[in-house]
């Protein structure tokens, strides 16, 4: 029996294709080669249409298909991870409005901020966890304003997960995890916000009905099925973001435990018991994957996930490969940073070029370069100090989370993206103070595996990845930690000089 796993990212879709009896993963496959692009009409825009990740879900499937090492009619459900906060529009007929307004998209900073403090800071925080910050529904409160045709055409609200579980199967559901990353979720009373519905204006009517998070989200029509070369009628089992399903794949479930991925964006997302939030709503909380599901003792158990996201990582070290060498592979890139010294001769990058970050309390810095000298500094000082940046974003964003109880000795990743890079997971590993220990299989995996809960192939979600095994662990260097240290206040100081300067 096969499971089948579809990561709907940002720059490409991944699927992966796992034995359920296993866990071994049997194949996978990315669509496209190349990574798909992001529509910036304006600063700060950031949109992708939906029909263009169907349509690269359909060629992954195909692609991995083609590898021949297994028999697509054993494929027994299907479990999707999903690219976080983004806001789709149907209209009756499942037809898309408009593009997606993505994760990255700025354009409703303001509109949150001021619900926030019309709904009042103190109220958000405790009922939401969050301030409704640059989330989706601001970003639908967007559309309300400013595309009032549109608006009036929707029937459902869909996050990008609920969008594909619906051109697989028909049938339109959502989650409480997936309503609370957009900040739709009332925590304290488990419903719908009635605050954000009135304070907004949002019929109740135009979201899906809510389902467990791993339960039949519908089953596979019979012409989709047809098309995909798979079986009509087997269950979408699972449907989850990005984030909390990079946790379950991580075997990341319970209190302390704590994941980090460096994509696009860069991501430390700890789990904690208690509906706990940061006064700043420079971290954010939502549902995990197993809240509320039954504990040892019957009861449901509080599983909230304490999110930071710098949206400018991976996307910056893209930029750095475009503009220093794109004729040159990641790896000959990294492999010049490597020969340069930590530090990076002087050289200095902050990495906020990807729309407003929430650590910065929704600010738009920019990315930037300080310091270079034209006789020193080339591609393996710009890969490095980039690189370096980013490492010391998350140190500055990990700091945050330590002041709200969140303190990791160890967090789990998979060996991909930014942790192939060694200048990268050392710098990580040594700004920060905290090992990292790496497992195989990526988002897609983790979808695998949500299928298979959800269609009760496995009794529990401890029962679908608590035995990876690991594959590697990097730790701290105690005589690097001092070298690193400086730096790192160094750079946070270039970062503070500029927030100062912007507020001025």
């Amino acid at each position: 029996m096969l499971l089948l796993g579809i990561d709907t990212g940002t720059s490409a879709i991944k699927v992966s294709i796992v034995d359920a009896a296993s866990q071994r993963l049997v194949a996978s496959a990315q669509y496209p080669e190349t990574e798909t692009g992001i529509l910036s009409v304006q600063p700060g825009w950031a949109e992708q249409h939906p029909d263009t990740w169907w349509q690269h879900i359909q060629q992954a499937i195909a692609k991995c298909h083609a590898s021949g090492v297994y028999d697509p009619l054993d494929i027994a459900a299907i479990g999707i991870a999903y690219q976080m906060h983004g806001l789709v529009l149907v209209d009756q007929q499942q037809q898309v409005l408009r593009p997606a307004i993505i994760w990255c998209d700025s354009r409703a900073v303001d509109i949150g901020d001021k619900a926030f403090h019309c709904i009042g800071e103190e109220r958000c925080l405790r009922q939401l966890l969050n301030s409704p910050g640059n989330f989706t529904a601001s970003k639908l409160a967007w559309v309300k304003a400013n595309e009032p045709a549109i608006y009036e055409k929707i029937h459902r609200v869909l996050l990008p997960g609920d969008f594909v579980a619906m051109r697989l199967t028909g049938d339109t559901t959502t989650s409480v995890s997936a309503l609370s990353e957009g900040v739709f979720w009332d925590f304290h009373n488990n419903q719908l916000s009635e605050d954000v519905l009135r304070y907004f204006g949002f019929p109740r009517s135009i979201f899906p009905n809510i389902q467990p998070v791993f339960s039949p989200h519908g089953y596979l029509l019979a012409s989709v099925a047809s098309s995909l070369g798979l079986k009509a009628g087997i269950p979408v089992g699972y449907k989850a973001g990005d984030q909390p399903n990079n946790a379950l794949a991580l075997n990341v479930l319970q209190p302390g435990e704590v994941a980090t991925t460096a994509g696009t964006s860069g991501v430390i997302y700890g789990v904690t018991d208690t509906l706990g939030y940061d006064t700043a709503s420079r971290i954010n909380g939502f549902a995990h994957v197993n809240h509320l599901l039954p504990g040892t003792d019957g009861t449901a158990q509080t599983r909230i996930g304490v999110l930071l996201c710098i949206n400018g990582t991976g996307i910056f070290n893209r930029w750095i490969r475009q503009l220093a060498g794109a004729q040159l592979s990641y790896a000959a890139l990294n492999a010049a940073a490597a020969a340069i010294p930590a530090g990076a001769e002087g050289l200095r990058a902050l990495p906020f070029g990807n729309g407003a970050e929430r650590m910065l309390s929704n600010r738009l810095l920019g990315a930037q370069l300080q310091n270079i000298d034209l006789n020193i500094h080339g591609t393996g000082h710009l890969v490095r100090a980039v690189q370096e940046g980013i490492a010391f974003a998350f140190r500055y964003g990990l700091d945050i989370m330590r002041e709200n109880g969140i303190n990791p000795s160890v967090a789990r990743a998979g060996r991909s993206n930014l942790f192939l890079s060694d200048v990268f997971t050392q710098s990580f590993v040594n700004t920060n103070q905290v090992a990292v220990e790496f497992f195989e299989g990526d988002g897609s995996y983790g979808a695998a595996l949500g299928a298979g809960i959800g269609a009760g192939i496995y009794d529990s979600p401890a029962a679908a990845a608590g035995n990876r095994q690991r594959t590697g662990i990097v730790e701290p260097d105690t005589r690097q930690a001092a070298h690193y240290e400086g730096l790192y206040q160094e750079w946070k100081a270039l970062l503070e000089e500029q927030l100062n300067r912007q507020q001025h």
